[in-house]
C-alpha cells in the first residue's frame, strides 16, 4: 500500500485557543500518528459551571496503539494545559524543551500523573525521532520562555509547524529567532507551513519586548501611591522587565497570585531570571510605605478568583490599594473578556484608583506576528503550500489570502475536523472527521453536547421550578402539592412571590382532580400535566419558562 503524509487539526481552527494538532504518515487506515500541542481554552458566560474546555480527541484515542507520542512547542495553556485532562485516554511519552517540560510536570504532579507519565525533556534546538518522523525544534520568540517550531520531516516531505510566535529584536529573555536554521530550512525545501494566524489582520510589526521595559521604567518613576502593574504570568519577560523597573526607582517587586509565583519558580528551575531583583512576598510588604511597594498581580483578564478580583472585593488579606495608587494593565485585552476586564477596571477607578492601560500608554506588546513578520517568515520558509491555524474562521481565511499574495503556490482553509493529505500527490483536504469539545466539570469531563451546561443555562435565565406530587394507589392526591422555587420573582422581602407558589400549588390540584383515572396513574402523564399546569400559570403571571422537575411519589394500597 502506498505511504501518505497527512495532517488534521482537532483544535484551534475555527478558533483561538484549545490546540491540537495531529500528524500522520503510512499507508491509509495504517498510519503512525504525533499530535503537535495539547491545549485548552477557558469558560465564559455561556458555559456556567465549567472553567476549562478541551478539544475532544476521540479520532485519535480510536488509533492510540499508533501514537507516537505528544510533541509540545511551548508551555502557554492553550497549547499543553489539556495534558493532565486527556493524557490517560493517550498514554503515550510527552516532549518538551525544559521550560515547557517543568510547567508540565507541575501540571502532571497536580493531576497525581507525574509517575505515570514519560516526559522527555529535548534540548533547546534539539530533536527526536519517532517512528517515520524526524522532529527538530527550532528556537523562535514570543510571550513566553522557549517557544518552538516544529521541523517534522518524513519520507514524503517536511512540515514546518510554527507554534505561536513573533520576531522580536530584543526578546529580553531566552534567545532570538533562530533565523539561520529557518533560512536552511527554506533552502532544503518545505512541503508546508502551520502557521499562527492570530494578528493576520494587524498591519505592520508586533513590537518588541525591550520597548515595553522602557515604558513601564517611565511610567512608574512618577509614581507616589503604590503601584501595582497586572501581566499574564506566562510573560516571565514582562515580569522581570517589571520587577527590574521597580528596583530602578525604590521599590520592592512583590508577587501577588498563585500563578506569578508558579511561573517564576518554573523559570528559576530551567535555569532562568538569575538576575531577577529580589521578591517579597505580599506578607512582607503590607507595612511598607506606599512609595516603596510595586505589586505584579495575575488577574487581567478580569478572571474572578484571581488576584485582582480578590483585591477590588477587599477580600485579599495582604494587598489593599487605596485612592492615590496606580493600577497598570500591561496586558491584551483577549476577545471575549472585555465585559469582565472593563467591570474590574470599573471597580478600581470607583475606589479611586489610577487605571493605566494599553489604550492609554504603551504598557503591552503582543506575542503574535503581525503582518510584516507573517510576510518575513514566509520569505525565509519559502512553502510550497500555506496552512494557516491559530484563528477564528476570518483569520484562517484572511491568512490564505495574504499566503497567495506572498506568491505561495497554495493555500488551504483547514477549519478544525479537515484531514489534508500533504503528499503524495498536490496538498488538499481528503475528507473530514468528527471534531468537538470536552467540559471539565468539577472533577469529570463531559462532552459539550451533553445537555448539562444548556440545562444550567436556561436555569440562570428562567429559574428552576421543583413540584412534589403525593398520589394514592388509585392516582388520587394523597397530600397537598408541594412547590419550591429559585430564580423566580422575588417580592418586597426579598423572597419568591408566596402567591405565585400558592397559586401553582392551586392550579395543580385543580389539574390532577380532573384527569382520567387510567391516565392519573401513568406517571409520564402525570408529570406532563404538572408541567403544563406550572406554565400556565407562570406565563400569566411573568411570561417565563422555568425548567421544571416533579417528583412522583406513590403510596400503596
Amino acid at each position: 500500500m502506498t505511504d501518505r503524509f497527512v495532517f488534521l487539526p482537532l483544535g484551534g481552527c475555527g478558533e483561538i485557543g484549545m490546540n491540537l494538532s495531529l500528524y500522520g504518515f503510512g499507508p491509509e487506515g495504517r498510519e503512525k500518528w504525533i499530535i503537535a500541542d495539547l491545549g485548552v481554552t477557558f469558560g465564559h458566560p455561556e458555559t456556567p459551571g465549567i472553567d476549562v474546555i478541551c478539544p475532544d480527541p476521540t479520532y485519535i484515542v480510536h488509533r492510540r496503539k499508533d501514537l507516537l507520542g505528544i510533541v509540545l512547542t511551548h508551555g502557554h495553556e492553550d497549547h499543553i494545559g489539556a495534558v493532565p485532562y486527556l493524557w490517560s485516554r493517550l498514554k503515550c511519552p510527552v516532549y518538551a524543551t525544559p521550560f515547557t517540560a517543568e510547567l508540565v510536570r507541575l501540571k502532571l504532579a497536580d493531576a497525581g500523573l507525574e509517575d505515570d507519565v514519560t516526559l522527555k525533556r529535548v534540548p533547546l534546538s534539539g530533536g527526536l525521532k519517532l517512528g517515520p518522523f524526524k522532529i527538530s525544534y527550532v528556537t523562535l520568540t514570543h510571550s513566553i520562555l522557549e517557544p518552538n517550531a516544529l521541523a517534522i520531516e518524513t519520507p514524503l516531505g517536511r512540515v514546518l509547524h510554527t507554534g505561536d510566535w513573533k520576531i522580536d529584536a530584543d526578546p529580553l529573555i531566552g534567545a532570538h529567532t533562530d533565523e539561520n536554521a529557518l533560512r536552511k530550512l527554506g533552502d532544503e525545501g518545505i512541503l508546508a507551513m502551520v502557521c499562527d494566524s492570530t494578528n493576520v489582520f494587524v498591519p505592520g510589526e508586533s513590537g518588541s519586548e525591550g520597548s515595553v521595559r522602557e515604558s513601564l521604567s517611565r511610567l512608574i518613576a512618577d509614581k507616589t501611591g503604590r503601584v501595582a502593574v497586572t501581566a499574564f504570568a506566562s510573560n516571565l519577560a514582562r515580569i522581570e522587565t517589571i520587577a527590574h523597573a521597580a528596583a530602578a526607582h525604590g521599590r520592592h517587586p512583590v508577587l501577588v497570585g498563585r500563578a506569578m509565583h508558579r511561573l517564576v519558580g518554573a523559570a528559576k528551575a530551567a535555569g532562568y531570571l538569575a538576575d531577577l531583583p529580589a521578591l517579597l512576598e505580599a506578607g512582607e510588604a503590607k507595612h511598607l510605605p506606599r512609595e516603596k511597594v510595586l505589586y505584579i498581580a495575575t488577574g487581567s483578564q478580569g478572571e474572578p478568583r484571581a488576584a485582582l478580583s480578590r483585591i477590588v472585593e477587599g477580600e485579599h488579606p495582604d494587598v489593599d490599594l487605596e485612592p492615590g495608587d496606580t493600577l497598570v494593565f500591561s496586558s491584551r485585552v483577549i476577545p471575549g473578556n472585555e465585559r469582565a476586564i472593563f467591570a474590574l477596571m470599573n471597580a478600581f477607578v470607583a475606589r479611586g484608583i489610577e487605571i493605566i492601560s494599553d489604550a492609554i500608554e504603551h504598557t503591552h506588546v503582543s506575542g503574535h506576528p503581525c503582518r510584516d513578520e507573517l510576510a518575513q517568515m514566509y520569505r525565509w520558509v519559502r512553502p510550497r503550500v500555506s496552512i494557516p491555524v491559530h484563528g477564528e474562521l476570518r483569520h484562517l481565511a484572511e491568512h490564505v489570502k495574504l499566503a497567495k499574495s506572498l506568491q505561495v503556490p497554495d493555500a488551504l482553509l483547514t477549519p478544525n475536523g479537515a484531514l489534508v493529505q500533504l503528499a503524495p500527490g498536490a496538498p488538499q483536504v481528503v475528507d473530514h472527521v468528527p471534531t468537538g469539545r470536552l467540559y471539565v466539570d468539577g472533577d469529570l469531563l463531559i462532552p459539550a453536547d451533553d445537555g448539562t451546561v444548556q440545562q444550567r443555562r436556561k436555569i440562570s435565565f428562567a429559574g428552576h421550578v421543583v413540584a412534589l406530587i403525593v398520589l394514592d394507589h388509585k392516582g388520587r392526591l394523597a397530600a397537598d402539592p408541594r412547590v419550591t422555587a429559585q430564580g423566580l420573582p422575588q417580592g418586597i422581602e426579598g423572597e419568591i412571590d408566596d402567591k405565585l407558589i400558592d397559586d401553582m400549588e392551586e392550579e395543580l390540584v385543580l389539574a390532577i382532580d380532573a384527569m382520567p383515572k387510567p391516565q392519573a396513574k401513568d406517571d409520564d402523564a402525570v408529570e406532563e400535566q404538572v408541567r403544563r399546569s406550572i406554565r400556565k400559570v407562570l406565563k400569566e403571571a411573568w411570561g417565563k419558562k422555568p425548567t421544571i422537575s416533579v417528583e412522583i411519589v406513590r403510596l400503596g394500597d
